[in-house]
């Protein structure tokens, strides 16, 4: 493996490859520095003074991490004057964030969540951020809300990193998955892998088992018949994986095969779901299938959705393609 660093690999995406342009090149470091910045945070716990509640609710009427406000805070001051965005969407805000005014605006959106699984800061569990990339519709020199319901389909780039025992950064420019370790010494990230495969086939999933008794009768079905193991429908035994954090469950499946699954449940039909279709469904099921997996909502493809809301939320599941098709297929049967 060539051991290279990020902004090497993306200087050779770009001027020998073709497959980006200058400002976007120069956009996926400044989220990569920004990144860097939000892990030298949640290295420090405790000593830097970053833990616990920040006394504030996001948009989604959800308690606010102080990490959650920080890496936000992070991502929009890093992105807002480089002259490669129109405007920004994060997930802990209401509204989308518009390039100031004294700033050139650039040909891009960027999307994120800045601080995936926040709940678990307090107890030194990976966390992640997740972020995508769309072009600027044309004659959109002021981008609002209804610039950024893309499909998913649409994305240029999409990645996330985390925060665990190294920091790690997956990307995908729509041609295959890279993975890269944060180099604390060099300051950089370093390409340690290239054209991640998911296996089409698996014996692991990673759900949130407590939640069945509110899940719709094909998860429930699915689920069952996977405890079952050998002696059930399936012949075989599964491993179930949970951490409660999107961006480490999906790391864990993109490394090794398996399925992640967050169904709709009784207790929030009327939302839709519990994932944002634009922050982490969108770029995860782009990562996820450029890797060779599949995502779906349990009917349709989740990068065919045209969104509706900034703050939409779906079903997601998402993983070894095989058993991804097998899920929709209990969905059919119902």
């Amino acid at each position: 493996m060539r051991r290279i660093s990020l902004s090497r690999y993306l200087i050779e995406e770009q001027r020998e490859k073709g497959r980006i342009d200058a400002d976007l090149r120069l956009l996926i470091e400044v989220v990569a520095r920004a990144c860097q910045r939000i892990s030298i945070a949640i290295g420090k716990g405790e000593l830097g003074g970053v833990l616990g509640e920040a006394g504030s609710d996001n948009v989604q009427g959800e308690a606010q991490k102080k990490l959650d406000v920080l890496a936000n805070e992070i991502l929009l001051e890093a992105n807002e004057w480089g002259g490669h965005l129109a405007a920004m969407a994060s997930e802990e805000m209401e509204e989308p964030y518009p390039i100031p005014s004294r700033f050139p605006k650039g040909g891009y959106l960027l999307l994120f969540d800045p601080l995936d699984g926040s709940s678990n800061i307090d107890v030194n569990i990976s966390v992640g951020t997740i972020f995508s990339v769309l072009r600027r519709p044309e004659g959109a020199t002021n981008p609002d809300e209804a610039d950024f319901l893309q499909a998913g389909s649409e994305q240029v780039v999409a990645g996330y990193a985390l925060y665990g025992p190294t920091t790690t950064l997956a990307l995908t420019l729509g041609n295959g998955v890279a993975l890269f370790t944060l180099d604390r010494e060099q300051g950089a990230f370093i390409l340690t892998g290239e054209n991640l495969t998911i296996p089409p086939d698996t014996r692991e999933f990673a759900i949130n088992v407590s939640n069945q008794r509110h899940w719709e009768a094909p998860m429930q079905r699915y689920v069952d018949d996977l405890l079952a193991g050998k002696e059930g429908p399936r012949g075989k035994d599964f491993n179930m994986r949970w951490v409660a954090s999107m961006v480490a469950d999906v790391h864990r499946i993109l490394t090794r095969g398996g399925v992640f699954m967050y169904p709709l449940d009784a207790r929030i039909t009327q939302q839709g779901g519990k994932l944002r279709l634009l922050y982490e469904a969108n770029p995860m099921a782009f990562i996820v299938e450029q890797a060779g997996g599949a995502a779906s909502d349990g009917h349709q493809r989740i990068l065919d959705i045209q969104p509706q809301r900034l703050h939409q939320r779906i079903p997601v599941v998402l993983g070894s393609k095989n058993e991804v098709e097998t899920i929709v297929a209990y969905h059919r049967a119902d």
